[in-house]
């Protein structure tokens, strides 16, 4: 199924998306099982929140009880932002970095997080905003020293991201500086929903692209990861607990801003899309701070 952040008069909420002749509608899942908790991220935390979900979106759906609102950020406030780096081994050749023996790990913090829909602000102190597209996992049951074998269980589902960086931060500064390059406002926009992990059989073996203006920048597949979503999640998971909600951008395939001749930075009145199959297409417009 699919699970969404919808916000109206009333507030945000969590919805059920439900695809009707290339449309999507959304029912208010909160009405109809009024014990669910109001936000997904809140739903992943209920042992069986997804499935009551599901329930009340098909029951929603059946008797037309639809409502309107504008998509926001799926998991608005995650616990936690975990990002890899040169996860994929063409895009490791074209930055000119070694293949990393172990996965490259950094993180965003909340305030990066934008839905569909919503501004990437380009920050006036930086002039290389370059676009990454990216699969991100979705935590939805907790674990610390999770085995390969056992880490898609814990996995809730999917969603498009967009890992903005500012090149000049994180590559130009003195020492390098990715957490400051990756953590601008508005620089991790997710969405436009979250597709449980039934419907995605193999996370690593997905399309993804990613389009600027219309024009296709990064054309990929996840099956050019290096390290694998079990393998990043048994990592990650030996150093700190993973818990329901908590978000794992898995890194970007080929075609980035920096590494085109000559270069390519996002600037005010672009457009940028991802595109995961499966996923749907998370779109957002680029303006000046």
């Amino acid at each position: 199924m699919r699970l969404a952040t919808l916000e109206n008069s009333e507030g945000q909420r969590p919805v059920g998306v439900v695809e009707e002749g290339g449309n999507s509608r959304f029912v208010d899942i909160t009405a109809i099982d009024s014990d669910l908790p109001r936000s997904v991220k809140g739903i992943l935390s209920v042992a069986d929140g997804v499935e009551r979900a599901a329930g009340a979106t098909q029951k929603g759906a059946a008797d037309g009880a639809f409502v309107e609102g504008e998509l926001r950020a799926p998991i608005p406030h995650p616990d936690k932002i975990i990002c890899i780096g040169l996860n994929y081994r063409d895009h490791a050749e074209e930055s000119g970095m070694d293949i990393p023996p172990e996965p490259v790990c950094f993180s965003k913090f909340v305030n990066t997080i934008i839905g569909p829909g919503e501004t990437i602000k380009l920050p006036a102190v930086s002039e290389q905003v370059d676009y990454e597209a990216e699969l991100v996992v979705v935590i939805g049951k907790s674990g610390k020293n999770i085995a390969q074998s056992e880490a898609l269980a814990h996995v809730a589902g999917y969603m498009n991201g967009h890992d903005v960086s500012a090149r000049d931060w994180q590559i130009g500064r003195p020492g390098g500086q990715w957490l400051l390059g990756k953590t601008p406002d508005t620089f991790a926009p997710i969405g436009p929903y979250l597709v449980t992990a039934d419907e995605i059989p193999n996370p690593n073996e997905l399309p993804i692209a990613l389009r600027l203006n219309g024009e296709t920048m990064q054309d990929g597949n996840t099956s050019a990861f290096i390290f694998t979503v079990e393998e990043l999640i048994a990592h990650l998971s030996k150093i700190v607990t993973l818990e329901p909600g908590d978000i794992i951008f898995t890194g970007t395939p080929p075609g980035v801003g920096m590494a085109r001749k000559p270069p390519v930075f996002l600037k005010p009145g672009d457009v940028a899309e991802v595109e995961i199959a499966g996923l749907g297409i998370l779109s957002n417009p680029v303006a000046a701070e």
